[in-house]
């Protein structure tokens, strides 16, 4: 039986292209049949990847069928993945966020969890030696990933290995970092195809603080502008969105990459007092507050969420 490998909701460039790095190794290194799938589409930064790499866009499914073998990239957390996914057959995990905990296996598993800022890093230690039958567009899949997760080391979640093994596969492509994060990062910036609702679902997860759920939506672009132009709307469609998703509200936060900023939007007065409480800010009758340094949501949300 085929094994699945897949990353989570709302792929993004690491959800998108980490399974296809992992199902190359699996096929072609270990003699696993293997393909690489998504749970929706991917954001403008991933589509990008797959069609400068030439890489085929994976299939999208919505469920998994109980008893077919997966492997879970970049995520543990089953809020990010098939609501069917304990009766699946869970072979392994490789992940760089924390332990959440609710997946069940069969058995004992392979997990590698660690504290990178991109799986694709993690991948390239795993395959190690190996790397070196990997194809050209594996290679720019994983450099993709690594810039992306990032932020072209802007982000505080970047490492030393995250760098160098960024800086040692873009040597090998001949390709200019600057250059090619600055297209990255233009492709992700182009948001003018999307409604406001896919917009605040598009990079977002869900996580509970305080007794209240939150969808978490982070739009990482290079022109803050063209999203903050469409504020009054995003503002007028948070609570549809929030209602829908049964979360209490989206919290969204525009982050200005080259700024390294994030902007983030106060539509009534729980996410002023979460803005405030969270951030140590003043938001006043601002319906937005900029947070200078703040361009993580793994790192520097997240944890500092409080109602």
């Amino acid at each position: 039986m085929t094994t699945l490998v897949f990353g989570h909701k709302s792929p993004d460039t690491d959800s998108t292209g980490s399974p296809i790095i992992w199902s190359w190794f699996l096929n072609q290194i270990k003699g696993t049949a293997a393909e690489p799938v998504l749970l929706g589409e991917p954001n403008t930064e991933a589509a990008f990847v797959l069609e400068r790499w030439s890489l085929d866009k994976p299939r999208i499914i919505d469920s998994v069928a109980a008893d077919t073998p997966v492997v879970i990239v970049d995520t543990n957390n089953p809020g990010e993945l098939p609501d069917d996914i304990n009766a699946a057959d869970i072979q392994g995990i490789i992940d760089h966020h924390k332990l959440v905990g609710g997946l069940e296996t069969r058995g004992p598993i392979d997990i590698r969890i660690e504290p990178l800022a991109c799986t694709a890093t993690i991948m390239w230690k795993m395959i190690g030696k190996h790397m070196a039958q990997a194809p050209e567009n594996i290679k720019g899949a994983m450099l993709s990933c690594i810039l992306s997760d990032t932020l072209e080391f802007r982000s505080p979640t970047t490492t030393q290995e995250d760098r160098a093994i960024a800086e040692d596969l873009a040597k090998d492509l001949g390709i200019d970092i600057p250059s090619y994060a600055a297209e990255m990062f233009a492709a992700k910036s182009d948001v003018s195809a999307f409604s406001d609702a896919e917009l605040l679902r598009m990079d977002s997860k869900t996580y509970e603080v305080g007794g209240k759920t939150f969808r978490v939506s982070v739009l990482e672009t290079t022109a803050p502008g063209t999203v903050l132009d469409r504020k009054a709307s995003l503002m007028e469609t948070m609570p549809k969105v929030a209602e829908e998703d049964g979360a209490d509200q989206v919290l969204l936060f525009v982050v200005d990459i080259l700024n390294e900023e994030a902007t983030m939007l106060v539509p009534n007065d729980l996410t002023k007092s979460v803005a405030e409480k969270s951030f140590a800010t003043v938001v006043g009758d601002a319906d937005q507050v900029v947070l200078p340094g703040v361009v993580s949501r793994k790192k520097q949300i997240i944890p500092n969420l409080t109602v």
